[in-house]
């Protein structure tokens, strides 16, 4: 149970992951059906340039805007020794605030781990063996071995597109997808759009130094919309480096900017590690 809170960061904060990387490699992710479509491969043009702006604007607004957030998760996964007991998650979330988590392992239905997360700090409990980590934000960092920030997480567990401050390289659009090639500093970012309402289907991210290796391949399905908010519920991660870890992810109950407290009492008696 140990690896709980790594699997759960892994799950949830590791967004390194694959390919986008020129226009042909794009052309090679569509199905030979669709090969027949237009291809955007010149952003300098000025009607290129609409195509993707007005693409981009339908995107981004499904972002979604919230005060705060509650959702209890269902989380499968299964690493290179196989498929390990399934994790429920509890999640709250007051933006730019707090995110306040805990993990119970499924079988038991026994809490095991608690965590509370703010901009510059972690407070991980290990409920079962009564101990308290005290950590700054980097600690997420070397858990995951990935550099993000508090906004990245809060973004993740939301479902809204992460690493977007990049540069548009490459587009096309087919009868059912629309493609679009990002870089950054960081990674490089192959997004996959509905062609009928822009929503975000599939993320794949790149490591822009070649030598990590470390890719990760997210989907976005059945999704939901309630009160405007058009929400996936189901989502999964494929993520690897060294080793490979599938990780599925079943919202089963989430409520947007309902009446939320978080905190975290440590008792006297806990350990601190």
């Amino acid at each position: 149970m140990k690896n709980l809170v790594s699997i759960f960061f892994t799950a949830f904060v590791i967004i390194s992951t694959y390919s986008c990387r020129t226009t042909k490699q794009i052309n090679k992710a569509i199905a030979p059906k669709d090969s027949t479509v237009n291809i955007v491969t010149n952003t300098s043009a000025a009607d290129s340039l609409k195509v993707i702006h007005e693409t981009m604007d339908r995107f981004h607004s499904h972002y979604i805007n919230y005060k705060t957030f509650n959702a209890k998760i269902k989380a499968e996964y299964e690493d290179n020794k196989g498929k390990q007991p399934d994790i429920s998650a509890v999640v709250r979330i007051i933006k730019d605030s707090a995110i306040w988590v805990s993990l119970s392992a499924t079988i038991f239905n026994v809490e095991v781990y608690r965590m509370l997360i703010t901009k510059d700090s972690v407070i991980l409990m290990n409920t079962r063996d009564k101990e308290v980590q005290y950590r700054s934000i980097d600690y997420l960092q070397e858990v995951t071995k990935i550099a993000f920030d508090y906004k990245t997480i809060q973004d993740l567990l939301i479902g809204n597109p992460i690493f977007m401050d990049t540069v548009v390289v490459a587009y096309r659009k087919t009868e059912s997808h629309i493609l679009i090639a990002t870089a950054g500093d960081i990674f490089k970012h192959l997004l996959t759009l509905s062609a009928d309402n822009n929503l975000l289907l599939h993320s794949k991210l790149d490591d822009v130094d070649v030598t990590r290796n470390r890719t990760a391949d997210i989907t976005y399905d059945n999704y939901e919309n309630k009160n405007g908010v058009d929400f996936s519920t189901y989502r999964e991660i494929t993520v690897s480096e060294k080793n490979k870890l599938d990780i599925r992810l079943n919202y089963k109950q989430y409520e947007f900017n309902k009446e939320l407290s978080v905190s975290l009492k440590v008792p006297k008696n806990y350990k601190r590690m």
